[in-house]
Parts: C-alpha cells; structure tokens; sequence
C-alpha cells in the first residue's frame, strides 16, 4: 500500500531536532516518536507499506492518507532539513510609523515618533530568510503596521511563501471591509488583537479625539466578518474604575479575550503619565477586585491580566500567572522564557530583541544583539549573544542570579517576566534579574489571596506546602 502526508502536515528537522511537525495554520511544530518520524519519511508514494500499528495510527490522525504510486506530498509538506535552531515564530515590527501617538508606547525610547520602517523589497527578503529557517508563523505589529503604504502586500507575501500570520496588533483605524475581503482571499485568518484602552479613556491614551468610536467600530466589523478578536487594554490610576464597563461592551460585541496589561514603567510612560502608574500591589488588589465582580456577572468573555491571571468562564477556571510551574513540574533545563524561546522580536529599524516590550529601553541604554539590515537572520538562529539569551534556561537565570538561587519559591515562578526583570534589574544580571513583580506577589501572600478570593472557581494550577 502507498501513501503520502496529508497536505496539512509538513516534516521539519532543525538542528537539536531530529524530526518534528507543522499543522498547517498552527504556529509551533509537534514532536515524533522515532518510529513515526521512520514510517512519515517513507510516506513519500514511492515507498510499498504495511500497514502496521504505527500507520494506522498515523491514518487514525489524519497525518497520512493512501494513494497512487507516484502521487507525491506537496511541496510544503516534504521534509525540509535546516542547520540552524528552531524558532517557529516571528514578532515583526513592519513599520514604527503610527497614525496615533499613543502616551505609554513601549517601542519609543522618549516622546518622539518613531520613523524607522521597512521596505517591501527588505521584506521579502527577510521573509525568504525566515522561510529557509524553518519560520512558520508570524505576528505582525507597528508602530501601526496598516500605516505600511504595502500593508496588503506584505500578507499576501508571508502566505506566498507557505507561511502564515498569525496575529495582527493594530489600532484598528484601518480597518474596512475591503481590507478584511482581501485578507480572506489569501486564507488570512488571524487573531487580531486591537488596542482599546478603556471607555472615556481611549482618546486620551492615544492622542486621538475620536478613536474610541473608531475602534469599537472597527472591532464589530472584525467579529461581524468571522474574525477573533482580543481586546488590548491599558488599566492605570486614570482609567482603573473603567474596566467594568469596558469588559461589558467588549463582552456584549462579542470579544473573545480582553486583555488587561499594566501600563509600566516604559521611557515614554513614566514620561508622560508621571504618577499614573498603578503599583504592584495596587495593580494586584485592583485586579482582584475586578476579578471577583467580573466572575459573578455571567459574562463569558476571557479575560487575561496580564503577568497576573487568566480567567476562564465557561469552564469557571482561573489560571495564576505567576505560576509558571504547579508543584512538582520546575524543570531546570526548561527555557526561562518560552515566548522568547519560540519567537523572534525584530523591531521596525531591523534589531532583534529578546521580546518588543525590551525595545524601547534597550535602544535607550545602547544594547543590541544584532540588525537584520547588516545580519542575516540564519546567523542569529546559529550562534551568538541572541541565541544565547533566548535559551537561556531556568537553571542558568538561577545560577546567575544569587537572589533567585535563594529563593523557595523560584521552583514555581522560575524567574518571571524577562521584560520585567530587564526593566527592574538592568544590565547588572546580563538579563537575568528577578522580576521584582513576581518576589512581591509569592512573598506578600497573593498567591494565597487570590486562591481565596476566586474560590467558587477552579484554579488550574498550584504551588506546595512551602
């Protein structure tokens, strides 16, 4: 019998992995017993097969399907081979220029606008270069990335290439009905993430007179059209009372997430807001707060509070963010940060960065791991002080930080936020400074108020008998 992979899977090898798999449109590749990656290869229609225990659970799966002799997989499913390590994702600032000038913005340095942007032509050549790394997904964000004069484009190249977008971030000023026909045209279906900072606030926030109206529009059109949406909202002093209100718009409109993020203590905030910036335990007793009302309305939107907690209301389920490990799960040789692990942050000048929320201060205080303009991106996936600070692993950020190394609780947050703990730290812990965020909310019993506080809910994850 022959057979061939089915046309939405694709065999990757990189080096560290032998042999693993993409789902088409699902952003991080699966790993394969050494008896599945042998069969997957000799599902080529070349190859006469039995049809043993491991094909049959590979039809069972819909990863293969019989054929003709000589009817061979698609291009993109045939197993591609790359030298350098995986990083299946990119987190790509396609322009810095914006239509807003947004007080809090995290890619400025200071209160100037940002100009940087790239070319098409620039582009598709960096898309070339992360298709023949083994790139698979992309986030595309600005800036305000439809300012790009290419926007359309730009999608239209990524999907070319056997490559997707996976999330888009936008103001949603842009958005039209004839943006959203030609994005499913090309199969571009992603999460689009709008930035919505509260009612009565949005305009403040972002410089803007009318932009609340705007983007609330801009969301119906999104949902009305099939697309998912998520809400990014900034809660601070000004607009902490706002949030209610705003979760039941967005909840109503039928948003699936609303993500609440702590406005923090980037260049350009602190030099705009001055004391509008919530504290920790202030954000975290706010937070709770809303959370205990928030579960007793019914709503059933998500809600994410950002490096706090998850709520999910039609499980009744809450997850506890800085828990990165329940008990018994701390792994050392676990990266320290798996987002920065498993996506490339490239800025709109061409730098890449361990995470965007780092750009803004590591363009202020001079540090660079390296320029796509200058460099090619393959290098950077190979070796050197990049690669080196994405894999930086559980363990080693311990070993570097004696704080961290002495702390009981370390085995469950395993260091926190690395955006964070750049931005508390500094350079003094080459990156590897604690998140001060995280020392407050183990050490001041939150973890312990929270659990009581959402106690009508289930929580997905723990800490032990410390």
């Amino acid at each position: 019998m022959y057979y061939r992979l089915a046309d939405h899977i694709a065999l990757r090898s990189w080096k560290g992995v032998i042999l693993a798999y993409y789902v088409r449109n699902q952003v991080n590749p699966r790993p394969l017993t050494l008896r599945q990656a042998k069969a997957l290869l000799l599902c080529d229609g070349e190859h006469d097969l039995e049809a043993d225990d491991t094909i049959v659970g590979l039809m069972d799966k819909g990863m293969i399907t019989a054929c003709e002799k000589g009817e061979h997989p698609s291009d993109w499913s045939t197993c591609r081979e790359y030298d350098n390590r995986c990083v299946p994702e990119m987190n790509l600032m396609i322009t810095g220029k914006c239509n807003y000038n947004c007080l809090h913005c995290f890619n400025a340095s200071d209160n100037a606008p940002l100009m940087t942007e790239w070319t098409f032509g620039e582009l598709c050549d960096l898309f070339d270069q992360a298709r023949d790394c083994g790139v698979n997904a992309f986030t595309i964000t600005g800036g305000e990335p439809m300012v790009h004069k290419r926007f359309m484009d730009i999608l239209r190249e990524i999907h070319r290439r056997d490559m997707f977008v996976h999330e888009l971030n936008t103001n949603g000023f842009y958005i039209t009905q004839k943006i959203l026909d030609e994005m499913k045209e090309i199969g571009c279906n992603p999460l689009i993430k709008i930035s919505f900072d509260g009612t009565g606030f949005h305009d403040w926030m972002r410089d803007r007179r009318g932009a609340e109206q705007k983007t609330l529009d801009a969301m119906r059109l999104c949902i009305e059209n099939g697309f998912k949406v998520k809400a990014q909202t900034q809660v601070h002093r000004k607009n902490v009372l706002s949030m209610m209100p705003t979760a039941g718009i967005l909840n109503e409109m039928g948003v699936e997430t609303m993500r609440i993020i702590r406005t923090t203590e980037a260049p350009r905030w602190a030099a705009n807001a001055k004391d509008a910036c919530l504290e920790i335990e202030e954000y975290y007793e706010t937070m709770l707060a809303f959370s205990k009302e928030y579960i007793s309305t019914g709503m059933k939107m998500n809600i994410d509070i950002w490096n706090y907690l998850r709520l999910y209301p039609k499980e009744e389920s809450f997850h506890i963010v800085p828990v990165a490990y329940s008990a018994g799960e701390y792994k050392e040789k676990q990266p320290c940060c798996s987002s920065n692990r498993s996506m490339t942050a490239v800025t709109s000048s061409g730098e890449v960065v361990p995470c965007l929320q780092m750009s803004g201060k590591l363009q202020m205080d001079g540090i660079s791991f390296g320029n796509l303009h200058t460099e090619r991106l393959k290098d950077m996936l190979t070796s050197g002080r990049y690669l080196d600070t994405i894999c930086t692993s559980a363990g080693d950020l311990k070993n570097n930080n004696s704080k961290c190394d002495a702390c009981k609780w370390f085995v469950y947050c395993a260091g926190g936020c690395r955006a964070l703990g750049y931005l508390f730290s500094g350079e003094a812990h080459d990156l590897c400074g604690e998140d001060v965020t995280k020392c407050i909310f183990f050490n001041n019993g939150w973890y312990e108020k929270v659990v009581k506080t959402l106690s009508a809910w289930k929580s997905l994850n723990s800490v032990g008998n410390v």
